[in-house]
Parts: C-alpha cells; structure tokens; sequence
C-alpha cells in the first residue's frame, strides 16, 4: 500500500457563522492560512456596532459603519462568503444546515451574538426597541425624529410634554451614549428648527436599576458621567426598577416610590440574550448555557468534549479569568477570533496553544460634545481628553478606509457645526394620526409583568 503525502490530502475546513467582529476577524486571521474557509451570515455586511446609536440619532447613515463582508475579504482567495441562514448543527457529521443546504467542516466557529433582552416582559418589544441592527437603529431614528416632529403640531400642552419625554432604560454604555446623543440633538442640534415648539422643553430621563450609571465602570468615572449627562439635560434616575411600559406610560419603582411617567418615545439599552444557536449547541453537543443562554466554554473557546467546535463574541461564556464572565464587547470579540484562528493554524503543525487570555486595553463611553469616560486600567480619565481618545480608537477600529475618511470627515462637520446631517424619517406609516405608527395591542395581564431592574 502506497503513502498519502500530505499535500494531496484535501485542505483543511473551516466554517465561520456570524460576520460580526469574532467571526471577521477570525476569517481574517486566517486568510493566508493553508485551509479552506467559508464564512456564514444573514447579512452581507460587516456592522460596526458600537456606532449604531449615531445612526439612531442622525450623526451617521448606515453605509458609514458597514462594510460589505465581500468585499472585506475579497483579497482572501481560501474564503467564500454565503448569505445564508444556520439553522441546525450535527456535530457528528460534521456538518452545519443551512436553509440552501448543508455545509461539511472539520473546525467550526460559532459567533452570532445576541440580540434584546426584555426579562420575561416581551410585550415591551414593540414600544420600547433595542438597538442591535441597522433596522433597530433606523427604527429608533423614526421615533426620536417623529416625536418632535409630532410635538410641532401638538396643541394639547400634556401631549406635547409626552412627546418630548424620551425615555432611556438602561444606563450602560449604550443608555448613556443615547441619552447624550438625543440631549444634544434637543438642546442644540434642532433648537432653531422648530416654529410652534420648544425643543429645549424636551425632557430625557435615563433610567439605571443599580445605583450607578456606567456599573462596569469605576465609581469616580461614573460618578464623571453622571454629571457630565445632567450638564448636558439629562435627568438620570438610579436605583429605578421598570415594572410596566403600556399605552405610552412608563411605570417605574423606586424604593417605596412609584411614578407613572408619560412618554412616546421609550428606547431600550438594558440587557441582552444569546442569539438562538446558543440553544442548537447545547441540545445538539451537551454544552451548557448560562441564565442568558450564553454557552460556557473551555479554557480554549471549544466546547466540551468537542474540541473542534469554538463559540467566541458574546455568544461566549468564558470564566476562566477572573471572578467573572468576560464583557461583551467588540475587543473581546476581536481578540477571540483571532485566537482561535491562531490556534486553528497551530493545531495542523501540531504545535501546542495555551489557553486563551484576554488583554484588557481599557474601556470607553462618550457622553456627548468633548465629554467622554475612559479606563485604561493604569489611568482613567474624563473630559475633551477622553472625548478624543474615544474618537481616535473608534476611527481605528472602524473596517474600511473610506469609512475611516467619511467617519472622520462627518464627526469634524458635526464638531463644528453641532448639525446631524442624517435626519432623515424613514419607513412605513409616515403620515399616521400621532406622527408615529402606535404600539401593537398586547393582552399582557398583570400578573405576567416582571419588574426589571436595568
């Protein structure tokens, strides 16, 4: 019997699902290695998240935080991109399902991430949306743009109040950057827009579960942000618990306190849940999730007992540094991706990997016009220092040149002249009596509405 060189052997597969920023950079990471890739995704962009909520208050359009996936990786000559959908894994054949049909591997990396998550009060969806895909963003854009245009020929004083009432639940990094956002497009942006309507009057109040906004965040830096968002207008409520949100009427508990709050304009930033192929691997390989339904891996990123199969993103329940889970956000991402590319690569020159490690470089949030927080582990700031360096590494991390030049470009016109010049009112229902399609009717009862603490 005659040998099998190496060489003649097919070359090794493996297959990428989600082409957020753990999926992308994986198959970045191994555009030159000596294997077949083949990324999977909805989409056929890349989105730059941590941007969305420009998008949603008018700063930047879609196509200037997305890059098509394609195109991204069209020098890549070992990867192919399809757009579709996995609906299913089998672990033992190998192979992922996908509505055109299956796809064999011999590695497989899962990064889908996560989407909203209302804690048990799904009702809350249609009147309170996140923000997680192009489509949320230009759905939020529609409600903020549409209140004050609603607000404009409103003549019943509590009707207009409740028009300009934003509310914000939530104040993480994305809570605060909305709220400032929308401060400013109130309090400046639009000030002399508007003929029968104030929008200085607008009241954005952003509301927190824990006793500090930014919780992540060291207290002196959310004690910064705090401030920073009440100088910008921002009424910016702690220890506040959401326990209904029906017929334009936020309901909220604080201590012994409860307060029915009138507002048309409700934006959710307060938690997530894993996408739903978090649920497909663990039925189909035994892996465990936790109470978010994140799937808790190896000290490699692999799943138990099946070490060819990697979930990395904030799909990833990775608790092996430190007393707790890793963040969900984009450096995480990035970094595991890249890590398992790397060890991919090792593993078919049987060169051992150690575990994986992340390198915390620091976290930022910006409040609004040269006020922003940063944390770099051995130093934390705040103010125009800080604001800048938020610019800076944004504009780095951003995929594609001409989106660093159109970013940098519309940031410095915005700097100058405070205007936002994507405002544009999109989608159905344009012209509805109230300006702005009503909520879908729900037949919640009381009994199934669960508090949240944001």
């Amino acid at each position: 019997m005659s040998n099998i060189s190496s060489e003649s052997l097919p070359p090794h597969r493996v297959v990428i699902v989600g082409g957020g920023f753990g999926g992308l950079y994986a198959a970045k990471e191994l555009g030159r290695a000596p294997v077949d890739v083949t990324l999977i995704d909805k989409r056929n962009f890349h989105l730059f998240q941590p941007l969305l909520y420009q998008v949603a208050t008018g700063s930047l359009s879609p196509a200037d935080i997305s890059s098509p996936l394609r195109g991204i990786l069209s020098r890549n000559k070992n990867t192919r991109v399809l757009l579709d959908e996995v609906i299913d894994i089998d672990p033992e054949r190998q192979t992922v399902q996908l509505n055109g049909g299956d796809v064999p591997y011999d590695t497989l990396i899962v990064a889908t991430g996560v989407s909203h998550h209302y804690f048990g009060n799904d009702q809350w969806r249609d009147v309170a949306p996140g923000l997680k895909t192009v489509e949320d963003a230009l759905e939020m854009r529609r409600r903020i743009f549409s209140a004050f245009e609603a607000a404009e020929k409103e003549t019943d004083p509590e009707k207009r109040k409740a028009w300009l009432t934003f509310v914000i639940v939530g104040g993480g990094p994305t809570g605060v950057e909305l709220a400032g956002a929308i401060a400013e497009l109130a309090f400046h942006t639009l000030k002399n827009d508007f003929r029968h309507v104030n929008t200085a009057e607008a009241r954005i109040l952003l509301l927190e579960g824990l006793d500090r906004v930014l919780p992540p965040y060291a207290p002196e830096l959310s004690a910064e942000a705090q401030g920073a968002l009440t100088k910008l207008g921002v009424t910016v409520c702690t220890s506040t618990l959401v326990t209904n949100i029906e017929d334009d009427i936020v309901t909220t508990k604080q201590g012994d306190r409860i307060e029915h709050i009138p507002a048309k304009t409700v934006l959710w930033a307060a938690g997530v849940k894993a996408s739903s192929m978090g649920k497909v691997l663990a039925e189909r390989t035994g892996a465990s999730l936790d109470r978010v339904g994140r799937v808790i891996v190896e000290p490699d990123l692999s799943l138990p007992n099946y070490p060819n199969i990697f979930v990395v993103g904030d799909l990833s329940h990775f608790a092996h540094q430190g007393d707790k889970p890793l963040p969900g956000v984009a450096p995480v991402a990035m970094q595991e991706g890249k890590y398992v590319a790397k060890l991919v690569q090792n593993r078919l020159r049987n060169i051992p990997t150690p575990a994986f490690t992340y390198r915390d470089k620091g976290s930022l949030a910006v409040i609004g016009h040269n006020a922003a927080v940063v944390d770099l582990g051995f130093v934390k700031f705040s103010g125009i220092l800080a604001w800048l360096t938020w610019i800076f590494v944004h504009i780095y991390y951003l995929i594609e040149f001409d989106n660093k030049l159109v970013v940098m470009v519309q940031w410095a016109w915005n700097y100058f002249t405070r205007n936002r010049g994507a405002r544009l009112i999109t989608g159905e229902d344009l012209l509805l009596e109230g300006a702005i399609a009503p909520p879908q009717e729900t037949t919640t009862t009381s009994a199934e509405k669960t508090p949240v603490n944001v």
